[in-house]
């Protein structure tokens, strides 16, 4: 599998010029570096600077939460204080219903929360809603708990928290100046109001509802340094904005407008998410009563450095990559251009043209074999007129003489046969074997021709046989299993006759009986492959190496085969020819190959 995904990559790349092949793989190799170090530094900056910012807002978000918890515990022990104030307790829950000992609760009240307003500069009010009738109400530090107090955000919560303390965000108020002549509304800032039940340590007796107003701008204080290049909210437990930069936002919720708020249940973390829009990167940090201090910067503004960075990179880059690339093609295109002259050469002394002019070459390796090249191109056109041609000649002159050699020798048997017969009798048969002795000489001959097709040779080879019968009669019983597809093919002419004529001369032992000849021809992996086969006498292997075509001792046995062996070799190549196979007592096989694809 690895293997074919490799050959399905790198297929298009096979049959590129080599100057595109090495453009690319130069271009890969040097500007492959420059784009993953530009790729790594961004990374790594940004990564980095992501750490970086984290921990400068998570410091940031951190110590506000930790002010704001410290804060709020300081209100919750002023509450406290005023909730087991035994005497303030008396105060509020005394009968007044006769005379006037409310004033001496108003002196104690008075003094009490005046104190505590001059202590603490961050408490804009103190408000006791009295649930006791006969106590007067001076509309300063003690009213009346009333449906109009009721319907203020606050109470909702003081009603759940069962006397704990609660801390609700009151929005800011602009009535109208005469609402504030009459007293009717009051105009107040945006503010915190921690309230709390003062039931006596017992919620079955409520005497009244504590509050404390806590101006928004007293706990913004806490951040308001820590607005720069980012946006701080310290928000509800379910989002409402209490304190922020922008007080438009106040009392509304963060998470209407933060969205990819991936906090859980985590106390601290941090989240990218989109805000109005936009791409930020978010820290957040809880208290105990489940407020945050949530830190929110643009992180287009986060990454702005690494981007003015990573452009200065990229420029560098580009400018050495553009450089590489220049160098590059006009090195590939030079080194190729020699390649490609040395290309030329190689096709001109293929199409046998060896003047080849090599020009000033250099010395490095590529000069040194235009160089050779061009000796070599001057050695082999000496080679050539003076080997290549001779050779040419001789073994023209080698096949003119191996024909002629077989065509006399023939001749001169055939003769012979022809005239016992006529001094033996009168006889009609001689006409017939003077027939197919024209017919023999006819295909033979073919014009001087020396390669026919097989479908020639196998009628040549009828002819002889039929000659052969006419003077041996009886004992010659021809086979054949020739397959007709491999009558177009050539071969040597006169291929087959002297198997034949070894088989009549040498092969036959038993001459009431005769012998039986098999003639087989078919294709089999691009090659005519044909057998000639008897079932004579056979040969002893002494005999059989004598007639082998490798044989390169002394004998005049076997000539013929040895000559059609040669035929074939010196036409078809010396991969093809003859192979014999015999055993003494059972007869020989004699193989013959030759190329489908003709002459070499």
């Amino acid at each position: 599998m690895p293997h074919a995904i490799i050959a399905a990559l790198t297929k298009p790349f096979r049959h590129m010029r080599l100057r595109n092949k090495l453009f690319a793989l130069l271009g890969l190799v040097s500007l492959g570096p420059i784009l993953l170090f530009a790729a790594y530094s961004y990374e790594t900056m940004r990564s980095e600077l992501t750490r970086q910012m984290y921990d400068s807002m998570a410091g940031t978000t951190g110590q506000v939460s930790a002010n704001l918890k410290m804060k709020l515990d300081a209100y919750s022990k002023i509450s406290s204080s005023l909730y087991l104030d035994r005497r303030l307790q008396t105060m509020l829950t005394n009968d007044y219903s006769s005379g006037s000992g409310y004033l001496e609760a108003y002196e104690y009240i008075n003094n009490t929360f005046n104190n505590l307003l001059a202590t603490n500069s961050d408490l804009s009010n103190v408000v006791i809603y009295s649930t006791n009738p006969t106590l007067p109400a001076d509309q300063v530090f003690i009213r009346r708990a009333d449906d109009v107090m009721k319907r203020n955000a606050w109470y909702a919560a003081v009603e759940k928290a069962y006397g704990s303390v609660t801390f609700t965000v009151m929005g800011e108020t602009n009535p109208s100046n005469e609402a504030v002549a009459q007293g009717i509304e009051e105009r107040k800032p945006n503010r915190i109001v921690l309230a709390r039940q003062l039931d006596n340590n017992s919620l079955n007796y409520p005497y009244g509802i504590l509050t404390l107003e806590i101006p928004e701008a007293d706990i913004f204080a806490l951040m308001e340094k820590e607005n720069a290049n980012k946006e701080v909210f310290i928000v509800a437990a379910d989002g409402t904005i209490i304190s922020g930069k922008d007080k438009a936002l106040l009392g509304r919720n963060l998470y209407d407008g933060l969205h990819g708020n991936d906090q859980g249940d985590e106390r601290t973390g941090s989240f990218f998410g989109t805000y109005n829009g936009e791409r930020v990167y978010v820290v957040y940090n809880s208290i105990d009563n489940g407020w945050k201090t949530v830190s929110i910067v643009s992180y287009d503004s986060l990454m702005s450095n690494v981007k003015r960075a990573f452009s200065r990179i990229s420029a560098v880059g580009l400018v050495t990559g553009l450089i590489a690339i220049v160098l590059i093609y006009a090195m590939a295109r030079m080194f190729t251009k020699r390649i490609e002259r040395l290309l030329q050469m190689t096709r001109r002394i293929e199409r046998e043209d060896f003047d080849v002019q090599t020009g000033n070459p250099s010395h490095d390796e590529l000069g040194q074999l235009s160089f050779a090249m061009g000796k070599m191109a001057g050695r082999m056109k000496a080679l050539i007129n003076e080997v290549y041609k001779k050779e040419i000649s001789k073994r023209e002159a080698e096949m003119n003489m191996l024909q002629a050699q077989i065509n006399p020798h023939f001749l001169y048997n055939t003769l012979a046969s022809i005239s016992a017969l006529a001094i033996r009798s009168q006889d009609t048969r001689i006409q017939d074997m003077v027939g197919h002795l024209a017919k023999f000489y006819r295909i033979s001959l073919n014009k001087g021709k020396r390669i026919i097709t097989f479908g020639e040779e196998i009628r040549l080879t009828k002819s002889y046989i039929a000659i052969q019968q006419l003077r041996f009669q009886g004992l010659l019983h021809i086979h054949e299993q020739i397959d007709e597809a491999s009558f177009p093919y050539p071969v040597v002419k006169l291929m087959l006759q002297p198997f034949i004529e070894n088989i009549i001369h040498h092969a036959i032992w038993d001459d009431e009986a005769g012998i039986n000849i098999i003639l087989k021809a078919r294709i089999e992996d691009e090659e005519l492959v044909i057998h000639v086969i008897d079932d004579g006498m056979g040969m002893r292997p002494e005999q059989l190496a004598i007639l082998q075509p490798e044989w390169d001792g002394e004998s005049s046995s076997g000539y013929g085969i040895r000559n059609v062996d040669a035929r074939i070799k010196l036409a078809f190549g010396e991969s093809y020819g003859i192979r014999i196979f015999s055993r003494f007592g059972i007869g020989t096989t004699v193989q013959i190959r030759i190329p489908l694809s003709g002459l070499k």
